[in-house]
């Protein structure tokens, strides 16, 4: 069984903190890996959060597994790979896929009867309910050099790394399945989450506006706050040291409401 002391291919580089008093799962966006992604992050969080960077197939230790395209069957081999390991308070942390994936993963456990994470931490990702444009809907069909401009266009990934075909023609799998979740998508009502959310955006993010962002708040009845920083839809790398300051202090406090103080 899956344990905080166990190495798994989902948390390839969880460090158990025996200090920790909340676990938090952060999934990547689209075509990003867990160990490239966090790097860093667990350095600038309070010293009660135990970071768990969740690997999904078909990237870095997992490359040659095939990616998962759907969206549903992800959920399920999460709550599976995953489950032991919500035995202590615990948060999802989620940027664009990742925090569509943190969204569905908490109803999921909702549904089930179990333990659901004490707050949600959403960034670069409009709320459900908002939907897809069919522009986001079409992403996943378009050619591989389609698929690259589009890439180019978002920002976040460097020139070299878009010009080099030998690795990129080992990604656009990964990227075609991850944008395929999104363009899948479609929302099912259900009733809001207990679970507060902090959602975080980028002020120039040319396909997330704050408008989108702020909708979040109908997905809770717990608390809700919105935060923009300077940057695009990557701007928790551009910006990443506000954004981790601010995201370490929505995590002080979510620590704190656990033992029913202010937060």
């Amino acid at each position: 069984m899956l344990s905080a002391a166990s190495p798994s291919p989902w948390i390839p580089r969880m460090r158990p903190n025996p200090a920790a008093r909340l676990r938090v799962f952060a999934f990547p966006y689209a075509g990003g890996g867990a160990m490239v992604t966090f790097r860093g992050w667990a350095q600038a969080l309070p010293k009660e959060v135990e970071l768990c960077p969740v690997q999904l197939p078909g990237r870095e230790n997992r490359l040659r597994e095939r990616p998962i395209g759907e969206l549903a069957p992800l959920i399920d081999e999460l709550v599976r790979a995953l489950g032991p390991l919500f035995d202590r308070p615990f948060a999802f942390y989620g940027h664009c896929l990742g925090a569509l994936i943190g969204f569905e993963l908490a109803r999921r456990l909702r549904r089930d009867g179990r333990r659901e994470p004490v707050r949600l931490f959403v960034s670069g990702q409009r709320a459900p309910q908002v939907g897809y444009s069919e522009e986001v809907r079409r992403v996943y069909h378009l050619s591989d050099d389609e698929l690259i401009d589009e890439l180019r266009r978002l920002g976040g990934v460097p020139e070299e790394v878009l010009a080099d075909r030998e690795f990129m023609g080992e990604m656009l799998p990964t990227l075609r399945a991850d944008f395929g979740i999104c363009g899948r998508y479609v929302y099912p009502p259900e009733p809001p989450l207990a679970s507060p959310i902090s959602v975080y955006g980028g002020a120039g993010d040319i396909k997330i506006t704050e408008q989108t962002l702020d909708a979040w708040r109908e997905q809770t009845t717990g608390g809700f706050s919105l935060r923009m920083f300077p940057g695009d839809h990557f701007f928790v790398h551009t910006a990443q040291v506000a954004f981790l300051e601010s995201l370490a202090e929505d995590m002080r406090s979510t620590i704190a409401g656990l033992d029913g103080s202010p937060g």
